[in-house]
Parts: structure tokens; sequence; C-alpha cells
């Protein structure tokens, strides 16, 4: 792709290389016609805060492409009252919806456009597809990770981390927050995630933010008192840019980290449902308000959930 990209993204583009287009556009495309003024593209622009728009007649078939640079044009020579039609580049690179992301790639390499229609075989305009729509939608991959190798035990037992969203070394001791998890009692799951929510507070952290940690922190320590059987801990590292949380526990583990994400799959008793817990959304939870989420497990090694939330 164009740029550097991290060798993280270069790793990811290549384990998803075959993933069609059609799964990571972004869909519906929100499209203007011939005959559309360059004021109506400006403030649609603004508003959806996006800097090109497919150009398509009756039946969504292309017929151009507008961008920002269009709109440049139009206020150094132009007459914002103009139509479309005058100003849009007729000759528009596309990418069909079946195709794959290595297509994506390539097409980034030779081009170097920042957008690419997305066509379905009937030559239709069905969505459009950027560099950001990528990396996001990598990114989200990224989101659960379970790891299948001999490696896992060291992690799960050592005092150090080495972050798999990253690579940086998470050190217990540097932790700007720490609480033990007792699981022994499912009356005091929560304390951790309140105590955390007071610490972020005094640290001036943006509401929202805490917000959001707060109940990814509260799901986290819920799990460890459901479903591990051990004790566990929380540990919070407040950066520069960012927020990072590591739960961990030393307990029976997942077998199945990707079914245990899925919303409403739950392992906990009738007992414990009875008393409001155990819904099975956890997990999903927690990467819904965290920016980034990896889980390292194995059955009968313990659980690690490390979360980034961005400031």
């Amino acid at each position: 792709m164009p740029g550097e990209p991290t060798e993280l993204v270069e790793k990811l583009l290549q384990i998803f290389s075959n993933t069609k287009i059609g799964e990571i556009m972004t869909s519906p495309a929100i499209v203007v016609t011939p005959e559309t003024s360059i004021r109506q593209v400006k403030d649609i622009m603004k508003i959806k805060k996006i800097s090109g728009l497919p150009v398509v007649k009756k039946g969504l078939k292309l017929v151009g492409i507008i961008s920002i640079e269009d709109i440049i044009k139009v206020l150094e020579k132009g007459n914002l009252s103009d139509f479309v039609l005058k100003w849009m580049t007729k000759s528009v690179v596309t990418i069909n919806e079946e195709d794959t992301l290595s297509k994506f790639v390539e097409l980034s390499q030779s081009h170097k456009y920042g957008r690419y229609p997305v066509l379905n075989n009937e030559g239709k305009v069905v969505g459009i597809i950027t560099k950001y729509d990528v990396i996001t939608w990598l990114f989200g991959k990224l989101g659960s990770i379970y790891v299948h190798d001999q490696r896992r035990e060291k992690v799960l037992n050592r005092e150090e981390y080495i972050s798999k969203l990253t690579g940086d070394i998470l050190q217990n001791k540097t932790a700007s927050f720490e609480f033990k998890i007792d699981y022994n009692d499912i009356t005091k799951i929560g304390i951790g995630a309140t105590r955390l929510k007071s610490f972020l507070k005094k640290k001036g952290i943006d509401e929202k933010l805490v917000r959001k940690i707060s109940i990814a922190t509260y799901e986290a320590e819920a799990n460890v008192v459901i479903h591990s059987e051990s004790y566990g801990e929380i540990y919070c590292w407040e950066l520069e840019d960012s927020i990072r949380l590591l739960i961990k526990d030393y307990g029976k583990g997942i077998e199945n980290v990707e079914l245990a994400m899925q919303e409403g799959y739950s392992t906990a008793t009738e007992e414990v449902r009875a008393q409001g817990f155990g819904a099975g959304m956890g997990l999903p939870n927690m990467k819904r308000f965290s920016d980034k989420m990896t889980i390292i497990s194995e059955s009968g090694k313990g659980v690690i959930i490390e979360m980034l939330f961005f400031k």
C-alpha cells in the first residue's frame, strides 16, 4: 500500500489477502449525479467528512468521480454553481466487489489514488473503498487474537508482557494502577472498575473515555470472577496518547476464543445468571468499548486481555 505500512499491517495484509472487497468497503456509497452543483458537493463533503464522491447516472452506473482537489480547482477558476459534469474526472479506476484485498494493494501501489469506487458484476456502484477503510477493517480483525504456539505459557506466567498491539514491554511494576480481583465473592464484581474510574477521574482523563474504560474493565472483572475460578489482576498504564489495560487471571482459560467472542455465548452457571451476570456480553462489550483489544488464552492456563483506549 502507499506510504510506509508498519510491519504489523503488512503481516495482516498477507493474512487477509484473499478477503473480498465487498467485506471491507463502505456501503452504500454516497454518490452524486452529473447535474449536482459543485456547491452541493462541497457541502456533502463537509458534512460527511469525505474527500471524494462517485458520480453516477440512472441505475447507479458510474460516469466519473469528483474529489476535494476538483473543488479546489473550482474555487480558483470556476463557479460553485457549476455542475459536477464540468469538473469531474471521467476516467475512473474501479475495483469489483468480488476482487480481493491483494488487488486493492496492487491498485494502491500503481495508481496512488485515495479512493476507489466498488462495482458489482452489473457495473453498478455498490460501495467505495479507501486506505482508511482497509486499515480500520484490518485492526478490527486484530481485535481478537488467540495465540496457538508454545509461547503462551511463558506469556501467561511472567511479570512482564510484550504487547501484542504495539510491541511494547509492559511491566507490572510500572503500572499506574493495580487491583487484585477476588473471585470468591460475586458481589465484589465492579470494585476494581469503580476504583479505576476514580483514579482516572483524578488524573483528569476525559469523562467519556473514563466511561468506556470503566465499562470494559467491569466486564473483564466479571469474567474473572464468573469464569476463571482463580484470582485475577487489573493493570493500567496511562500513556501520553492512550490508556492501556491488562487484565489477567490464572484460571481455566478459554478453549475457543472465537466462540467466546460471540454475543450471548456464556458458560456461567444458572446460579450466576440468577444474580444478573453471565449474559454472554462480556468479551463483545470489551471489544466494543475499546479501540483495540487482544486475547491470549489456553485451556487450563489462564487468560490475558489487553485493551487500548486512545485519548
